[in-house]
Parts: structure tokens; sequence; C-alpha cells
């Protein structure tokens, strides 16, 4: 059977998934994420209200975008996302980490803080596909309320605005130069790395329109790398850079990375360990508290989600598996972008997702 994409437009990492599905050439059908389509298939299924959800042309669900992606890589023939030589991998699923698991804070301040009306009409769309504008603004405002909430928790306040806004207007200016000078991170290709960064910067950062706003003018080439990965002309075409070039025009993107993200994910570590440690439970929670956060020298907390770590872990895993001049290949690049914190990062637990359900392995 053809497999099915259930998703909506307004949705982070709906736009992910699609952007890959479309490249990678899958044969699938998209439907919207309805109330009904909840209640009937997404809960009962995954245990949660959470898209996008794929249901495989096997039956089998599969909810996470990087699982999605993963499956696909394995199942289908064709070139991979995932460069091969040592040094654009590990960059590559970095940024993977980083735009799906910190780019959130950018996505949603300006979601909630530049386009909230509209949005609410946006949510009104999949929640009341056949009211009015007025039918859905209302419907909309009801149901967007509980994603608005999330705002606070991800340490989105009046303190930390305007170093959230300069950091993310700089990183702006940094991919703007690296997609003047390339279609992609790594050449001609998008890698697993583009992916990450895709969703935040399509579904809310562009697509919102004041925030698009911000985008078309600070950063065109930004818009446009944004427009080749969601309206995918050629799939399964294209190159990584000869050589195992990481481009120059990456560092800063990286070195932000390394500077605002990594000492988080530090400490969201450590609480993991304080957490298993005081409960003996496998199964943490989507937070396990409130983890100290630096952006343009401004400080504030958020929540410290163990999830992230996961997705943190498949850049260690790749690390580990490395020795000899790969190995030092990868160990000069941290280096270069300030990530050498990150050659003796210790998780408390190996962690695992299968099944729906983030698990620590004790």
């Amino acid at each position: 059977m053809t497999a099915t994409l259930y998703a909506a437009p307004l949705s982070l990492y709906s736009g992910k998934a699609r952007a890959y599905l479309d490249w990678k050439g899958v044969d699938y059908t998209e439907v919207l994420a309805t109330p009904d389509i909840y209640r009937d298939i997404i809960v009962p299924n995954v245990g949660r209200p959470v898209i996008p959800v794929m249901e495989a042309e096997d039956g089998a669900i599969l909810q996470d975008t990087t699982l999605i992606i993963d499956h696909y890589e394995h199942l289908a023939d064709g070139p991979s996302i995932y460069p091969a030589s040592p040094r654009q991998r590990l960059a590559a699923l970095l940024l993977e980490c980083f735009g799906d698991e910190w780019l959130v804070i950018p996505a949603m301040h300006y979601r909630w803080n530049y386009n909230e009306e509209w949005v609410y009409g946006e949510f009104g769309a999949v929640a009341l596909p056949g009211g009015t504008a007025e039918e859905q603004h209302a419907v909309g405002k009801e149901r967007g309320a509980t994603f608005r909430g999330f705002v606070p928790v991800l340490g989105i306040n009046a303190a930390t605005i305007p170093a959230i806004e300069a950091s993310y207007e700089q990183l702006l200016r940094d991919l703007d130069v690296q997609f003047s000078a390339h279609n992609f991170l790594f050449g001609s290709r998008p890698s697993i790395g583009d992916y990450g960064l895709i969703g935040p910067l399509y579904a809310h950062l562009y697509r919102d329109p004041a925030s698009g706003e911000i985008m078309q003018r600070i950063a065109p080439a930004v818009a446009r790398w944004v427009e080749r990965m969601v309206q995918v002309k050629t799939p399964q075409s294209g190159d990584f850079l000869s050589d195992d070039t990481v481009p120059e025009t990456l560092q800063p993107v990286l070195s932000r990375m390394m500077s605002e993200q990594l000492p988080y994910l530090q400490r969201t570590s450590a609480m993991l360990g304080e957490w298993m440690e005081q409960t003996g439970g496998d199964e943490p929670p989507r937070a396990v508290g409130m983890a100290p956060f630096t952006i343009e020298g401004v400080t504030g907390e958020r929540i410290a989600t163990p999830f992230s770590l996961w997705m943190l872990q498949r850049a260690l895993d790749f690390l580990a598996s490395l020795d000899g001049a790969d190995r030092s290949a990868c160990e000069d690049l941290l280096a270069s972008v300030g990530g050498e914190a990150l050659l003796s990062f210790t998780l408390p637990a190996r962690l695992t997702f299968a099944d729906h359900i983030l698990r620590v392995e004790r």
C-alpha cells in the first residue's frame, strides 16, 4: 500500500519529514491531522497527540522524524543524505541536533510574539477545515493555547528575547553566506543536517508571515535554500563536496551550537543522571527540570529535555566509532569550532527510542 504521512502545514517537524520524503522520491499521501485523525489514528497508535506520524507501506507506525528518515534511508535505494566521509557526517549529525532541538527557541519566539493572530487561523484551518475564517480563528485560539504555553518554559521571556533575536539574526547572516556559496550545507545534495535546520527555518521562520519577511530581508539566500528544500525539483540529486570538505562558512554556525547549546546539553545530561538516581526509573519525563542556558551573554532557564540527548547521542556514537586519521580529522574540526567538550561528553546511560517511548538503559 501507499505510505501515509499525517501532518499539517504549520507543524515544524512535519516540514522536516515532508521535505525529506519528497527528495527521496517516496510514494506517499499526506493527510491533514484533523481532530478525527488524532482521535482515530494517532493517539491509539502512538499514545499521545503528536505529528508527524507516518504509516509506512507495511503498516508500521513511525512517529519521530529522524526515525522516519532512517526508515527510508535503510529501505530505499539511491543516494543517501548521510555523508560517507567523517567530518561531513559528524557536522551533519550535529547540525540536525542543533536545528531540531535548539532552533525551536527562535522558531517559537517569532511564531508567538510576531505571528500570534495569524497562526490562530492556521490552527483553526487544521481543526475545522470547512469553517469560516471567524470560526477557524476561534477554535484555533483554543487549540493554539497549549503551544502558546510552551513559550515561557523554552526560556523565552522579556529578559532573553533581545538576545534570542540577536543570535537568530546573526545565524541568518552566517547561513546567508553559506547558502550564497553552496546550494546545501555540504554541496549540491541535502544532508541530514539540512533536514534538521529545515523544520524551524521553514514551518515557523519562513512560512509565518512576519518572521518570513525578516528572513527575506536579512538572508535572502537562506529563503532560497528553504525553497529548494521544500519545492523539490529533482529527487535524489546532487553530490557532497569532495575531500570531506566542511565549508569554512559553516564554522560560525557550528561555533554557535557549541557556545549556546552544548553547555545546556551538558547540564541536561547531569540532570538526567540525577533523575535516574532519585527515581530508579527507565522512562524519563519530557523534562527533568529547568536547565540554565546562555545566549549572547544573557542567561535564562528552559526545560531540560532528555530527548535532546538522544539526538546528540547519534553524533557521539559516530564520533566514538572513529579511529586513526578519521578520528583526528574530527577532533580538529571540533577544536576549530569550540566543541572540544564533545570529546569527553558522557551520558549517564544509553538512551533508546522505540515504540514511541524514550528509555534509559540500566
